[in-house]
């Protein structure tokens, strides 16, 4: 099912001036359309995850922060489409239904809210801090370089909202539950290298000039996301009592859909 992303309205109220690059402009506006989608869409993830955590009758801090979470990407889808309306394109795309935040009905609420949350925060959103800040380290100062940095301030908050709600929840987990989210970190892991690596195709070479436009290696990238979930992902989750080595080991055996990552 399908349904159309239309952004131009708000997007042309924030225009960003960008570098004239007529020759890149259409890769760039390809490159911050999707990255419109992927982070508009995201708000519907942190909003969904707000409504489990009120569920759950967490603090009032959780859910309100996940909110925020929700209205930053928002702003975000907002700030990329204003991009691509600087460049001369439409912040308006036909876009595929995204599926619903998995309930994960199988275990305990509290269980499924930690899958949730390590999916979303402790993976995706980690990699995406290191991705957009290697791109913004690229970039030449411009307001284009300011836009994203302020995406990536909040990228970062993201992340470190899971990394403290992980360090206090697992910990209350017993063995049978850690071995079961061991398992599950076995089809996140899996479905977030499948989608980073469906946005950083390997033909994407773009010359040296197309940083100023937020145009970045595929293969580099590429590296960096493998640096970045053997780095900075599985050691912290071996910390909390996770086998996520193992389960980055056996991703592959992982064919259970259980939802977006």
């Amino acid at each position: 099912m399908t349904t159309v992303l239309d952004l131009r309205s708000p997007a042309r109220e924030r225009l960003p001036a960008v570098a004239d690059l007529p020759e890149l402009r259409p890769a760039a506006i390809a490159t911050w359309r999707g990255r419109m989608v992927n982070e508009y869409q995201s708000a519907e993830v942190f909003g969904a995850l707000a409504e489990q955590a009120e569920a759950l009758g967490l603090p009032g801090t959780v859910a309100r922060q996940l909110r925020e979470f929700e209205a930053e990407e928002q702003r975000h889808g907002v700030l990329c489409g204003s991009v691509v309306e600087a460049l001369g394109g439409q912040a308006c795309v036909e876009v595929e239904t995204p599926r619903r935040l998995p309930a994960h009905g199988d275990v305990p609420k509290v269980e499924g809210f930690l899958r949730n949350v390590l999916s979303v925060s402790c993976l995706s959103e980690t990699v995406a801090v290191a991705l957009i800040g290697a791109e913004r380290l690229e970039m030449p100062e411009s307001p284009l370089r300011e836009l994203l940095s302020g995406i990536w301030a909040d990228e970062v908050g993201h992340a470190r909202f899971g990394w403290r709600v992980a360090h206090e929840l697992v910990p209350t987990l017993d063995e049978a539950a850690r071995a079961r989210l061991s398992l599950y970190l076995r089809v996140a892991l899996r479905h977030l290298e499948r989608h980073e690596l469906a946005h950083l195709p390997l033909g994407s070479t773009p010359p040296a000039a197309g940083a100023a436009l937020g145009l970045c290696s595929g293969p580099d990238a590429r590296v960096l996301f493998y640096e970045t979930v053997t780095n900075a992902i599985l050691p912290p989750l071996e910390a909390l009592g996770l086998r996520a080595q193992d389960a980055w080991a056996a991703r592959h055996e992982a064919d259970v859909w259980l939802g977006p990552a």
